[in-house]
């Protein structure tokens, strides 16, 4: 496991040895979705939001 810091509240965040490129973390301290960007330097940035379908 690699450890880093949530960029939203500093928590400390623990990638498991199956994290992936594009995976959506949750931050157990502040509930923010992070997507991990990088892992080599082990690193992530807050998730973009998606935007709502309204069918048009």
């Amino acid at each position: 496991m690699n450890n880093i810091t949530c960029p939203i509240c500093d928590a400390e965040l623990q990638f498991q040895n199956d994290t992936v490129v594009g995976e959506i973390i949750i931050c157990d301290d502040c509930g923010s979705e992070l997507e991990v960007i990088s892992l080599d330097p082990p690193s992530v940035e807050e998730a973009p939001m998606e935007e709502e379908d309204w069918g048009q």
